[in-house]
């Protein structure tokens, strides 16, 4: 394999990387959802607007939003092969399952034992 099939082949492998445009549209999409936010918790909540639960909801929906936003691009995990981006998923999940699990199940120990 001689130098340019190298360079060549290097440069497909890299071809999709962060320019100054995507980061600045990655930061303006972050700000933009970091204003609803603000928007709920300032305005919608304390004037009655919205209730607390549909609140909550929002907010943990817009934060994983903006976590994945700031894992794909800025941790420059979009650019990486397909079954690392797999397995990274596939362990948050059942990370995120456990804690949910852990939860519940000490939630119950603790109304039941303090009987």
């Amino acid at each position: 394999m001689d130098a340019e099939q190298q360079h060549t082949e290097h440069a497909e492998v890299h071809e999709e990387t962060m320019t100054k445009k995507k980061i600045w549209r990655v930061f303006f999409y972050l700000l933009g959802i970091t204003s609803v936010e603000f928007f709920i918790a300032l305005y919608l909540l304390p004037k009655g607007i919205i209730g607390h639960g549909i609140g909550n909801f929002a907010y943990i929906i817009l934060t994983l939003v903006k976590a994945f936003y700031i894992v794909a691009y800025f941790m420059h995990l979009k650019f990486e092969k397909l079954a690392l981006r797999t397995g990274i998923t596939i362990s948050l999940v059942f990370i995120v399952y456990f804690i949910i699990l852990m939860l519940t199940e000490g939630s119950y120990l603790h109304i039941h034992m303090n009987k």
